[in-house]
Parts: C-alpha cells; structure tokens; sequence
C-alpha cells in the first residue's frame, strides 16, 4: 500500500488554501504557500541526485523553512532528520556519520559548527550544506549553499508514492544511555498519530496552537505540526521558548492551544501575565514528562476556562501512547489510558504483566500502530527493545483498577536507599507543593553504607528565604524516613534540554560534591 504522509498538507490545502497555516511575528504563510514552496523544494532536492529512502539532515528552529523543507522531503520520498541546533560539532558529525545523511539544511547562527561536523562526518561522501539565512543577511560559510537556491524548480506535484511502512522520519533519541540511536518512524505511524491524537481533545479546524515546543523534537513536530496540519488548524511558530515572547504570541494570535513540557507551564504560571488577554486558551496538553498536581491545579487557577490534559510517549512511539481525553475523565497525576489501537502493559522483571495497585511498579511496555518500526541500522538494539513482541519503554509505572496509568519514573533514575526504592518523581511532588520552590529534581548519589542516598536539587523563586534545612523538614513531614532528601542542593536554575526537561544528568556531577549555587 503506498502512502505518503504529505498528503495530510495536501487534502489541507485543498479543503482551505488561503487559510493561514503558519504565523510567526507580522508575517503569515497559506496552505497554498506552504504546499508550493515545498513543492519546490521537493524538486530541488531531487534534482540532486537524491533517490526516495535518502537522508536529509536538518537543523533549523522554529521557522517557516522547516516547514517547507519537511513537507519538501516528505514529498520527495526521502527521509527526515531533524537535529538539534544546539549540538556541537563532533556531536552533529555522529548524526550525519550514522544516518549517511547526503544534505543538511542549517541555520545561520549555527553555520560554522555545522560546515565543523560536515568536516568531521564519515560519510564516504561530501555532505552538500544549505543555509537559511534572516532577512538581510546572505552571509555563510565557504563552500555552504543559500537556502533559497532550493526555491527555484519547479514544483514537485504529487508526492511520492511511498510505501505506508517506508521511513518518513529517523528521529535520534536523546542518548541517555550510551550513543544516540535512530527510531524510524513511519509515513503510516506518524499519519496515525496525529490522527489519534487530534481526536483526543477534539481538535477543531479553527484551533490555532502555540508551536513553541521544538519542532525537531517529536513532541512538537507530531502532536503540534502534524495534529495542526491533518485537521486544517493554524500554528504560531515562536523559535525558542521565552516566556515573554510566548506569552505575546499566544495574546497576539488569539491562541487556543497550548503544548509544552511541565517547566514551560512552571515558567508561564510564576510569570505577571497582568493586562494580557489569554482568554482564547482552552486546552494545555503537557508531556514529556510528569506534571506535578500542584502546578497543574495552579495554573487552571490562573487560566480559568483552560484545562490541561497529561500524555505520555516517546520518540519511539510517535510522541504518543496514553492520553487523559478530558476534564471529566482526567486522573491528576496520572497519565491516562492506552490511545486508540495502543496497548500499554506493566511487567514485572520476567516480562510477565503485573496487576492493578501502587504497589505493582513494574516498567512500561508498548506495542500498536504508534511504535517505530526499529532503531536504524541497530539490529541487536532493535531485537532487545522489542522482546517478548512489545516495545519497552524503560520508565516506572504501575495501572488503577479502572486502567489509568501513572509513571513512577526511569529505570535509570530510581534511587535504591537501604534496599527501599525511592521514587524521584514522589519527593520532587512533596517539594513542589513548598510555595517558595520553582523547580525541583530528585537524584541519586553514591553511598558507602545505603548504596544510594536521596539528594534533591531545587531553585526558588524571586525573594524566596527558604533555606536547604527547611525544605529537608517539609519533605521530612510528608514522607517516610526512607524516602525524604538527606541533601538540598538551592541552585539559581536547574539545566534544561531544547523541550524545557530538567536534565538529570548535568545535576549528578553535583550529587558526589559538587557546589550548589
């Protein structure tokens, strides 16, 4: 069966194509627009030599050529990988290297890291290199390319036949453990995805969504790009997440939807928001990972008319596999039950699925039509992901006797205390429901006696005086004495990646003694 996920540009643009699909600052694009400048990009990139299953690397932000240079690759047949901007060159290299990638579409601001990892990349070929350049500015690297020579052909007309399980995107994951590896995602998944997922909160062709989540990240490329584009709706694109520049988008363009990680809805719930009318906002969808209840209840406090709606995915599964549906069903704390045609499972160590209660943690599995079709060029990696025929996530959790699933945390991440689990994402609860704290995370650190002890790392807000001894005594009344930090580290912000996660790993140097603030 031959499908193409561009398709869901093209019935858009049919169904309204002087609609605007995208807004960013005082300049708008049409479905019209989109659809043909990325015809042309299409052609161009074919005209290359390039054949349907070739990599194309990009690495832009959040602007109107990622736009057209995604949907361009997709009609083309070729495949997509999106990188992010931030990497530094030898890193950028492996991506290249490992994907063979024969183009890569950069940014301006990152040109001379990027002509670094074209230097570095091991691709038995050289590795043609465009640049996006700002408005008046057609400076580049030597021997790169301008962006806009891809603008030139003609246009590429109907999209490549593509087969439904062929690539679309190799999304690389973040490389928590060991060197990042490439899911690839499918043109029949990803299509599925942001149909599914439209439909949860009832996606309307009039809803216009705030795209300030990276789109090279697949939070905000499937559940934000795509949801937007199959169902005929507007995104305001915002390069980079600043709240201030967020919250002026959202007010500017009348905002109805707003998706992002717990630290964006942290960020916008401790900000003045006086005088801005946000009164067009009606759902928050958070993911990524876990929302803390109080910040949750916060901000729909803040917000009324607006409710916030938890999932859960990974790159992996196309960004999605359960989802809290609505206000009346919604479990706080929980992450919802298993998307239509998704199955979701707890196991224990065996692989043997556990059954209801808090006290049943076992790791998550999954297995449907989200689920990638593999880890490119990773055999062995591929086959232990999928044993037993479910895709194993490596997160915590356990299921209610009604089905709601609830992430404990990371495999990685649970600190082992004198043989007691202790569950990270439980304290950094009980510290965030402290009013002075803004951000919490929960680590481990090595112990000669207990194996691991509890350490939290915690910033507080402007003119807060709580001191590293009075949150000790917070948690120390609201969890058992296994469970509550011994150490708090008061740091004046906690490191976050391009989707706004807190990153765990920069915060463990400081857990074997490094300095706080």
């Amino acid at each position: 069966m031959s499908f193409n996920l561009a398709t869901i540009l093209q019935e858009s643009r049919r169904e309204n194509p002087d609609k605007p699909l995208c807004h960013i600052n005082d300049l708008e694009f049409s479905y019209a627009q989109v659809d043909e400048i990325s015809g042309r990009v299409a052609s161009a990139l074919r005209g290359l030599g390039l054949e349907p299953g070739d990599r194309v690397a990009v690495q832009l932000p959040n602007l109107p050529q990622f736009l057209f240079t995604y949907f361009g690759i997709l009609k083309a047949g070729l495949v997509m990988v999106p990188l992010n901007p931030l990497l530094k060159a030898p890193e950028t290299a492996y991506h290249l290297t490992d994907s063979g990638a024969r183009v890569f579409v950069t940014f301006e601001m990152f040109a001379e890291e990027a002509v670094r990892a074209v230097e570095l990349a091991e691709t038995g070929e050289s590795v043609r290199t465009y640049v996006v350049n700002l408005p008046g500015n057609d400076e580049r690297p030597e021997g790169t390319l301008h962006y806009d020579e891809l603008y030139f052909a003609e246009d590429f007309g109907e999209p490549e036949p593509t087969g439904s399980d062929d690539t679309a995107v190799l999304l690389y994951t973040s490389g928590t453990t060991g060197r990042p590896k490439g899911a690839e995602l499918t043109h029949f998944q990803m299509y599925m995805n942001c149909t599914v997922g439209g439909d949860l909160f009832g996606f309307r062709d009039d809803d216009i969504g705030l795209a300030v989540l990276p789109l090279f990240h697949i939070f905000g490329l499937s559940s934000v790009l795509n949801v937007a584009v199959r169902n005929g709706g507007t995104v305001v694109l915002v390069p980079r997440f600043e709240t201030a520049a967020a919250l002026e988008a959202m007010e500017r363009h009348r905002c109805t939807i707003l998706a992002g990680v717990p630290t964006m809805y942290q960020e916008i719930l401790h900000s003045d928001t006086g005088g801005r009318d946000l009164s067009t906002l009606r759902v928050g969808v958070s993911g990524g990972a876990s929302m803390p209840g109080e910040v949750m209840r916060a901000f729909e406090e803040k917000f009324p008319g607006m409710v916030i709606l938890e999932g859960y995915g990974l790159s992996e599964t196309c960004a999605g596999a359960t989802f809290n549906i609505n206000a009346e069903q919604r479990r706080v704390g929980s992450i919802g039950k298993p998307l239509w045609g998704v199955s979701v499972r707890v196991v224990d160590s065996d692989d043997q699925p556990l059954p209801p209660g808090p006290d049943q943690v076992g790791e998550i599995v999954v297995r449907g039509h989200n689920v990638m079709k593999g880890y490119w060029n990773r055999p062995e990696a591929t086959a232990e992901a999928f044993r037993g025929g479910w895709f194993h996530t490596g997160d915590l959790g356990y299921t209610d006797e009604e089905g709601y699933l609830y992430v404990v945390d990371r495999k990685k991440d649970l600190v082992i205390r004198g043989g007691y689990n202790v569950y990270p994402r439980e304290v950094e609860e009980v510290l965030y429901e402290h009013p002075e704290v803004t951000a919490a995370a929960v680590i481990g650190r090595p112990d000669a006696r207990l194996g691991e002890e509890v350490v939290a790392c915690v910033s507080l807000g402007p003119g807060a005086g709580a001191t590293e001894e009075d949150l000790i005594a917070f948690c120390k009344e609201r969890l058992a004495a296994y469970k509550y930090p011994r150490e708090v580290r008061l740091l004046s912000e906690l490191p976050v990646g391009p989707t706004g996660k807190i990153l765990k790993k920069e915060l463990r140097p400081l857990a074997t003694g490094g300095s706080g603030a």
